[in-house]
C-alpha cells in the first residue's frame, strides 16, 4: 500500500477526484477539490434517511441523553439526532472521529472525547470505556455496520441502549454516473471513508465501470478500508490520516 510521501505538492494539479460521500453531502468537499485545482466527480456510495417515526425517536433520544456515557458513531448521527432534539446532556460524550467531534461542538457539546485512532477499535481503547459495569451507555447511530462497539460494550458490562436516528441505504445511480466513470483517467483519485459505500458501488456498478474505477488510486481513511479496497480490486491505495476532508485531500495531493 502506498503511503503519503513528503513531496512538495500544494494542489491537485488537474486530477479528477471521485467523491463517494452520501448523496446530498458532498457539495462542500467538491468545492474544496475545485479550489485545489481538481475536477470533482460525485459518485454517492450511500443514501442517508431519517427514521420513519420521528416522535418515537425523539422520545427515545431524550431518554438516551440521560445516560452516563454517550457515543456518537458519525457526523450523520449527530446531525439527525440534533434534528430531533437538543443534545444538551450531563453524560460523558465520545465521538468516533474528529468529524463527529466537530459536528458535536457545532451542536453545543463542547468537549467530546475522540481517540487518536479514529475507528471503533480506537474508541474502545478510551479509558472511560474500560470499566462499564452497570453504567448506562447510549450508542447513537444507524442500524447495520460491524457491530463491534455493541458487542464490546455489552461484554464490558454496560447497560447499553442503542438508538438509531437515521438509516443508511443504497444510492440511486444512473447513466450519468456510469458514463463519468467510463471516462475516468488512470490518474484519478477515489476518496473512500466507508466500507459500506465501497461494497454498495461494487455491487451496483456495471463491471466495466467498476474496473475503470479500480484503475484509479483509492484514498482511504483507515486500514480496514485499505483491506476492503484491495480485496475489491484496487491496486494503488494511499492511506489518509483520517476521514476528514482535509486529510483525504492531503493524501490525494501526495499520492503518486
Amino acid at each position: 500500500m502506498q503511503r503519503q510521501t513528503p513531496v512538495n505538492k500544494t494542489d491537485l494539479g488537474g486530477r479528477v477526484v471521485v467523491i463517494t460521500r452520501p448523496a446530498g453531502t458532498a457539495a462542500a468537499l467538491a468545492r474544496r477539490v475545485r479550489t485545489l485545482g481538481g475536477i470533482p466527480v460525485l459518485l454517492p456510495g450511500l443514501t442517508l434517511r431519517g427514521v420513519a417515526d420521528e416522535a418515537t425517536a425523539r422520545t427515545a433520544l431524550l431518554a438516551t441523553l440521560q445516560s452516563d456515557v454517550l457515543i456518537f458513531t458519525s457526523p450523520a448521527a449527530v446531525r439527525f439526532a440534533a434534528a430531533l432534539a437538543s443534545l444538551q446532556t450531563a453524560a460523558t460524550v465520545l465521538a468516533v472521529g474528529q468529524g463527529t467531534a466537530r459536528a458535536l461542538r457545532r451542536h453545543g457539546v463542547l468537549a467530546p472525547l475522540t481517540p487518536s485512532r479514529q475507528d471503533s477499535e480506537g474508541l474502545l481503547d478510551q479509558p472511560v470505556l474500560h470499566r462499564l459495569h452497570d453504567r448506562r451507555v447510549g450508542l447513537i447511530g444507524a442500524s447495520g455496520g460491524r457491530g463491534l462497539l455493541r458487542k464490546q460494550l455489552v461484554a464490558r458490562g454496560a447497560r447499553l441502549h442503542e438508538l438509531h436516528v437515521y438509516q443508511r441505504a443504497r444510492p440511486r445511480l444512473d447513466r450519468r454516473h456510469v458514463g463519468a466513470l467510463l471516462q475516468l483517467p488512470p490518474s484519478a483519485q477515489v476518496l473512500w471513508s466507508s466500507v459500506e459505500a465501497l461494497q454498495n458501488l461494487q455491487q451496483l456498478l456495471p463491471g466495466t465501470a467498476w474496473a475503470r474505477l479500480c484503475a484509479a488510486t483509492a484514498v482511504v481513511s483507515s486500514e480496514r478500508l485499505a483491506d476492503a479496497a484491495r480485496a475489491a480490486g484496487f491496486s494503488r491505495i494511499t492511506r489518509a490520516a483520517s476521514a476528514l476532508a482535509a486529510d483525504l485531500l492531503a493524501a490525494a495531493m501526495h499520492a503518486d
